[in-house]
């Protein structure tokens, strides 16, 4: 007998499973090119969704369902929120573009952005590594079919293709390390996972390699070097409204999952998992910021970016296990990357917004040397698009920097040796990060326009793009209230 609480933990999944097949079955009726009925009933039940979660999250509980299998506390239940506003946010800003391209014959893009969201709301949730395991499966057979849903274009299923097949070998190294984990502890599930090696009864080899291949996994899933090779295809090659699909919510479902595999279940092999991904942070920042400089595809350019922009969470992480047990150190450092990664898929998703606009039918706007000008064409779109870039760049007053400042200061704060010098390594890779994205503006504010049109978008776009262009500025003039309710939800995890 499956009782009440359990329900309650998931109902919002429930919803939205539900509603996915009923889009699906209404769409089949639906005959305008813009699929209106559609689009509508799926921002009404992504919108109801978000308020489910929302309220889960704000009356603070900790609620472990389905016999331990599910877990709903703070920390899920507000990144499965901002997921959610996320994809909704994406099929505003991509709409317009699928019907200029033909991918709205169908319901597909509505779909099986919905079945993406419900992988990654089960990742979020998971307490299981089987359950984790089915939401990332769900998450990532949603992203290929997305890849490549315009059918036509070879380079869509060229990229889809690529992001298959390394996305099949990053799954099995993640299920192979799981299985490991699962011999060694006897358990799938992660709080006996977390008792079984806090006893110190099991051979500390066997946990280190099934650990490797666990941290493997999750490093493709963040696109952390050296496990970033289908980033920059993909980005390139997918549609841009797909390409924001799979680069923004999807960061908050893995950033999750990391917290869920290595903290939740893995805290007493820290000192092991640092060091990867203190590497993998390393090779992140390094290859990101350089190899995005050499770029002239802004899709491609920005593809390096995230690179870098993960390498920055992958440090959060680390520094959150290196005082003892300083609860409030190590809330901090935790909190500093999960606030990193919230404002960095904000900052994404207004700046693919930007270049879904400027991508009319028939051209795509995908080269640096298409912004030439945008100042002169549409000073509104511009300025929201230089917001975004001095965000990524980590300049001030803009949220992006704020979120750099949260993550150098809890690994200054670690009182660390080595951990002080990767943060000045850290500020040396966003100088030279800073190039790449100052030259962009140039173009855009300094270089004469490819054309004299201006840009014509549709009004419930450009009310997303406002907001979302002017949330990247307020937050990081007041980053006070995202930042709390991160450290809040943080503090919750680690104390259940």
């Amino acid at each position: 007998m499956i009782d009440k609480l359990s329900w309650i933990a998931v109902y919002p999944d429930i919803v939205l499973l539900v509603m996915a097949c009923v889009i699906a079955l209404l769409d089949l009726g639906v005959k305008s090119t813009l699929r209106g009925m559609t689009y509508l009933l799926t921002l009404l039940t992504l919108a109801i969704v978000a308020y489910m979660q929302a309220d889960l999250a704000l009356t603070g509980t900790t609620i472990y369902a389905f016999g331990n299998m599910v877990v709903s506390d703070a920390m899920g239940n507000w990144l499965k929120c901002f997921a959610t506003i996320a994809v909704m946010v994406t099929l505003v800003y991509g709409r317009s573009y699928a019907a200029h391209r033909d991918m709205l014959r169908g319901g597909e893009l509505f779909t099986l952005s919905i079945f993406a969201l419900l992988g990654m709301s089960v990742m979020i949730s998971g307490n299981n590594l089987l359950v984790i395991y089915m939401g990332l499966e769900l998450l990532t057979l949603s992203s290929y079919a997305l890849v490549a849903l315009r059918r036509d274009n070879g380079t869509a299923t060229e990229a889809a293709m690529k992001y298959f097949v390394l996305g099949a070998m990053a799954s099995g190294f993640l299920l192979y390390g799981m299985s490991m984990l699962y011999g060694a502890t006897g358990s799938l599930d992660i709080t006996a996972i977390f008792k079984a090696i806090s006893s110190g009864q099991i051979r500390h080899q066997v946990l280190v390699f099934g650990l490797v291949f666990i941290v493997s996994g999750l490093a493709f899933k963040l696109g952390a070097v050296p496990f970033h090779m289908w980033i920059p295809d993909v980005y390139q090659g997918a549609p841009t409204a797909i390409t924001l699909m799979i680069g923004g919510a999807p960061k908050l479902a893995a950033f999750a999952m990391t917290m869920r595999l290595l903290v939740e279940g893995m805290l007493p092999l820290a000192v092991d998992w640092q060091q990867m991904l203190m590497l993998l942070a390393v090779g992140s920042l390094l290859v990101g910021n350089l190899a995005a400089i050499a770029q002239t595809n802004v899709k491609r350019m920005l593809a390096f970016s995230t690179i870098s922009q993960m390498g920055f969470v992958l440090l959060g992480i680390t520094s959150g296990v290196v005082n003892g047990d300083a609860l409030t150190l190590t809330a901090n450092a935790y909190s500093s990357a999960m606030f990193y990664v919230i404002t960095y898929v904000l900052t994404t998703l207004a700046s693919f917004g930007v270049l879904l606009l400027l991508s009319q039918e028939g051209f795509e706007s995908e080269e640096i040397a298409d912004l030439a000008g945008l100042n002169q064409r549409s000073p509104l779109y511009a300025g929201v698009m230089a917001v975004c870039l001095l965000s990524l760049a980590g300049i001030p007053p803009m949220v992006g920097f704020y979120a750099k400042f949260a993550v150098l200061q809890a690994l200054v704060a670690s009182g660390q040796g080595f951990q002080l010098a990767i943060a000045v390594f850290a500020v040396l890779m966003s100088l030279i990060g800073a190039f790449y994205y100052l030259r962009v503006i140039k173009v855009m504010y300094f270089d004469e326009p490819i054309t004299a049109s201006s840009v014509v978008a549709p009004l419930d776009v450009r009310i997303v793009l406002c907001v979302n262009g002017g949330l990247v500025l307020v937050l990081g003039l007041f980053p006070s209230g995202l930042l709390a309710l991160c450290g809040a939800a943080i503090r919750q995890m680690l104390g259940t």
